[in-house]
């Protein structure tokens, strides 16, 4: 019998699947998850979070009509099924340069809203598009956001609900995506409603009894779904956290098996037929149909490199990175001091708190996908006596600066900031790149922000941070793999002076110092060696501390005749916008010429393409600094610096 022809390749638009037939949707569904395995396990990507929404997001389009209808999704990562179900199947350069965003894009579709990484954002999004529809009259255009449980942690969801509950003419329908976690198992109060709600028994008979309703045939469907939510209506005193919901004036429909693609029609049109806000909670399974997900309970699935589709093993295991030497770290500075505590945000593995955790189960604080509180809480541990350490993912710095500033540094509260994937993380695009953190930091009156090189400084600052109990510290590193040891000729002053890392004789020319910050250590040591190569001598330095900068580092700039900085951060307002400003109020007219990243938003690419892209190579560095030694002696041509 010959192969049944693909139906994915016939879906275009939204609108090829109301006349596809129940069975052709039921293989529909089986042959996207086959491509998602498939794909996704060739470039890397949000595997878990998208084989859990595929009945959901065909329900979706089949009961709205995109893009009159707008779909929001909070997270986006959940969005892969949307893109395929809106004609964009090629998956082949899927957060690569030139190819799919592993995000919505406006860019790529119609069909997408919001570029929206960043969690709980979603909600205030669709009132703002809900509330702009009813100021235009358009009473036949809905809003949906879809939500996973994990956002609902989130303080902007909160107020974002507090507001739609009073506009109860809004067209808009919140779906909960509700598979119990986030990166991590979901937590707090909301999360353990919603598994009340997901495990009481008496629900699981009534969700039993529903299919079994529904599977038995006749008109299609509203009658049972009417007996349904009659019985459940019926044991709200045994299990009620729809209440909660209900009490601020949204409906609730729910729960409903996320799986069964019957039911999430019924229950969307159900809520798409009321004329109001209404909640549509819909219980999923992260990583539904692939056996190495389901199987996997440290939810390594959530985002992953390239695997083997077969076993879900990575082709490439990786290097020992910079986060497993933080987890490691800070576990030995927890053993040695009692008033060391952990806080993340959601993210206990990502970060590499996990391990402390284990450890130290009483002193590591998941707060869910709250920065903003977890930032003001840790202020109010530091007051009572305790060291907090905060793990973030360096993008996410932003959404608790407000906190950073006004609870932390103005109260001088000794709180430690790390920050993983600070810098250019690439293939996550716009709004994972982590560049904006130390021109955003450097406003805060006496913070302290380091970079460290490569593991040894990573440890070592580490310990230094943590030492400081009178102003917040900040210590931040690159997405990845561990780079080589870099060792120092000279620690230049104190515990927090820079390091020396190379020092070349020139032939009696100008002098260059060298700085590179961070990851780019190891970049400014070749910049110093390729000028050495065309004569130009000097010095190249880490200079550990990046904010303030040091006594130590203007007096090292003073020796010599020009400033060359390397940094993944932004130009303005970056390390080398501090040097150089240090430098004019010491009354020292060095020249300094910064290298890092103009003040834009970057697409999606791998970072060695974008390290290419904004001049940020070896190479590039060393010609620019040659062009600028040859301004500064007179010389007629600079010294030709191969790439």
């Amino acid at each position: 019998m010959p192969d049944e022809p693909r139906i994915l390749p016939t879906v275009t638009t939204p609108r090829d699947l109301r006349r596809l037939k129940p069975a052709q949707l039921d293989a529909l569904a089986a042959e996207i998850r086959d491509f998602l395995v498939t794909e996704v396990s060739k470039t890397g990507g949000h595997l878990g979070p998208n084989l859990g929404v595929v009945e959901l997001t065909i329900a979706l389009h089949r009961v709205f009509s995109s893009p009159t209808d707008r779909l929001v999704f909070d997270t986006g990562h959940q969005a892969y099924v949307h893109k395929l179900l809106t004609g964009r199947q090629d998956f082949s350069r899927l957060r690569g340069r030139g190819g799919l965003s592993g995000y919505p894009s406006r860019a790529e579709s119609d069909h997408d809203v919001v570029e929206n990484s960043h969690a709980s954002a979603a909600l205030s999004w669709a009132d703002g598009i809900a509330r702009a529809n009813q100021v235009a009259g358009l009473r036949d255009r809905h809003v949906v956001a879809v939500v996973g449980d994990g956002a609902l942690t989130g303080g902007m969801a909160w107020e974002a609900l507090n507001n739609i509950s009073s506009g109860q003419d809004r067209r808009l329908v919140v779906v909960v995506n509700d598979n119990g976690r986030s990166y991590s198992p979901t937590i707090g109060g909301l999360a353990q409603q919603l598994d009340t709600l997901r495990t009481t028994q008496s629900y699981e008979r009534v969700l039993a009894l529903g299919k079994a309703t529904l599977q038995r045939g006749g008109p299609p469907g509203r009658f049972a779904y009417d007996a349904l939510h009659g019985l459940k209506k019926g044991l709200k005193d045994v299990a009620r956290p729809q209440g909660l919901f209900e009490d601020l004036g949204i409906k609730y429909v729910g729960p409903v098996d996320g799986h069964d693609r019957v039911m999430v029609e019924h229950a969307l049109r159900r809520a798409k037929a009321f004329d109001g806000p209404v909640i549509v909670h819909v219980i999923t399974e992260k990583g539904r149909g692939y056996t190495p997900a389901e199987e996997d309970v440290a939810d390594r699935f959530h985002a992953v490199g390239k695997i083997h589709p077969e076993t879900g093993l990575p082709v490439a295991p990786s290097r020992f990175g910079w986060t497993a030497v933080f987890a490691d770290e800070i576990v030995a500075i927890a053993r040695q001091r009692s008033d060391v505590v952990g806080v993340t945000a959601a993210m206990l593995h990502p970060v590499g708190l996990a391990p402390m955790a284990e450890e130290f189960p009483d002193r590591v604080f998941d707060v869910g996908i709250a920065e903003q509180h977890a930032v003001t809480s840790a202020a109010g541990m530091a007051f009572a006596g305790l060291h907090p350490v905060i793990g973030l993912y360096a993008t996410f710095l932003g959404r608790g600066f407000d906190q950073l500033l006004m609870d932390v540094g103005l109260h001088k509260a000794g709180v430690t900031f790390v920050l993983d994937r600070a810098g250019l993380t690439g293939e996550d695009g716009a709004s994972h790149n982590g560049m904006w953190d130390i021109a955003m930091t450097s406003i805060v009156p006496g913070l302290r922000l380091a970079a460290p090189r490569d593991e040894t400084t990573l440890r070592e600052e580490l310990r230094e941070a943590v030492a400081v109990d009178d102003a917040p510290t900040v210590l931040r590193y690159p997405k990845g793999a561990l780079p080589e040891a870099l060792p120092a000729v000279q620690r230049v002053g104190g515990a927090y002076g820079p390091d020396v890392l190379a020092r070349h004789a020139g032939d009696g020319g100008a002098r260059v110092l060298v700085v590179g910050v961070g990851a780019f250590a190891a970049c400014a040591v070749e910049v110093g060696e390729r000028l050495a190569q065309h004569g130009i001598g000097g010095t190249v330095v880490d200079p550990r501390w990046v904010l303030p900068v040091g006594s130590e580092l203007l007096e090292l700039a003073q020796g010599h005749d020009l400033v060359v900085t390397v940094e993944d951060g932004l130009v303005t307002g970056g390390a080398g916008s501090h040097l150089r400003d240090a430098l004019a109020a010491a009354g020292t007219h060095v020249p300094v010429q910064s290298h890092g990243i103009p003040r834009t938003y970057l697409e999606h690419a791998s970072r060695a393409e974008l390290v290419a892209e904004l001049g940020l190579r070896p190479a590039d560095v060393a010609r620019e600094a040659a062009s600028a030694v040859a301004h500064l002696t007179g010389a007629t041509e600079p010294a030709t610096i191969d790439r």
